[in-house]
């Protein structure tokens, strides 16, 4: 299954999105992680694609191929990316969608199916998985986050750049050494002197030393009123097991909406590109208990 590269004008920016499958399929919205790019949901978005979704990735701004932010300190939100995402799917003439967010994509599809800061949003998120994701995040996972998103290493070979994900992203549980390497290759950019880094605008990291509690979301996910998937990685640090205990007994959780998986062999956040990793998110996009 193949995708098709697109660029959208959103918020005034040119933001990049891969679209996988037939355009008048019911339409799935995968977003990434936060130094990430769209191009992790390929597994994911291959597999949906060809079980009769249409999937649609984008590069948040400031990662990938998407433009960066001229306006770092107020744009680099999550309430930015909300009227990101409405425009988005304004333009590409989709009403309603289903979500699938890794660690800050599920952030973002929290805020904007909750509609409160995105009022025209409310109702056109009818399913949310949150992968490796909560309303509430643990502080000194933050404080790792933010020690390494703020300074991006780099290297002189792609296969220094590989060896750093390798270790960085362990976490996200098996990969095959094809899938580090694309993995490698599609989030990296070469600098004026030939190096090579992570393809993201480090001023991104001002969400958190600007907004410190922009991803303290529980009033948004309070609201929510849809099924909601939440995806643990076992071994995870930002997502703590009392945080998930309390999505049990709030919002969601609370109107028998919630259903959780713990995913194992992994931490933060699971790379979505194994047949059970994929299986749950399809069988809870089916409308069936995820793990059957």
């Amino acid at each position: 299954m193949s995708f098709v590269s697109r660029y959208v004008r959103c918020a005034g920016y040119e933001i990049h999105l891969t679209d996988w499958g037939a355009p008048g399929a019911p339409v799935v919205v995968a977003w990434h992680g936060l130094a990430r790019t769209g191009r992790d949901m390929d597994e994911l978005a291959a597999h949906l694609a060809a079980h009769g979704w249409r999937v649609l990735c984008p590069d948040t701004l400031g990662r990938g191929l998407s433009q960066w932010s001229r306006d770092p300190q107020r744009e680099y939100t999550l309430a930015f990316y909300a009227r990101v995402v409405e425009e988005l799917l304004d333009q590409l003439g989709v009403q309603r969608v289903q979500w699938v967010g890794t660690s800050m994509g599920g952030a973002i599809g929290t805020v904007c199916a909750a509609g409160l800061l995105a009022p025209r949003l409310h109702g056109r998120i009818t399913h949310l998985v949150l992968n490796d994701n909560a309303p509430q995040l643990a502080g000194p996972a933050l404080e790792r986050i933010k020690a390494y998103a703020g300074q991006p290493p780099q290297f002189d070979t792609v296969m220094e750049l590989e060896a750093f994900f390798r270790r960085t992203y362990a976490p996200f549980g098996w990969l095959s050494d094809a899938q580090w390497l694309r993995l490698t290759e599609t989030s990296l950019r070469r600098l004026s002197d030939g190096r090579v880094t992570p393809h993201y605008d480090p001023a991104m990291v001002q969400q958190f030393t600007r907004h410190e509690n922009d991803y303290l979301v529980w009033p948004h996910y309070d609201r929510l009123d849809i099924p909601v998937l939440c995806l643990r990685g076992a071994e995870s640090d930002l997502v703590l097991p009392a945080v998930v205990q309390e999505m049990q007994r709030r919002g969601p959780g609370a109107r028998g909406l919630l259903d959780v998986v713990e995913v194992p062999g992994c931490g933060h956040a699971p790379a979505l590109n194994v047949p059970q990793q994929l299986a749950w998110v399809q069988r809870f996009l089916q409308g069936q208990p995820a793990q059957g």
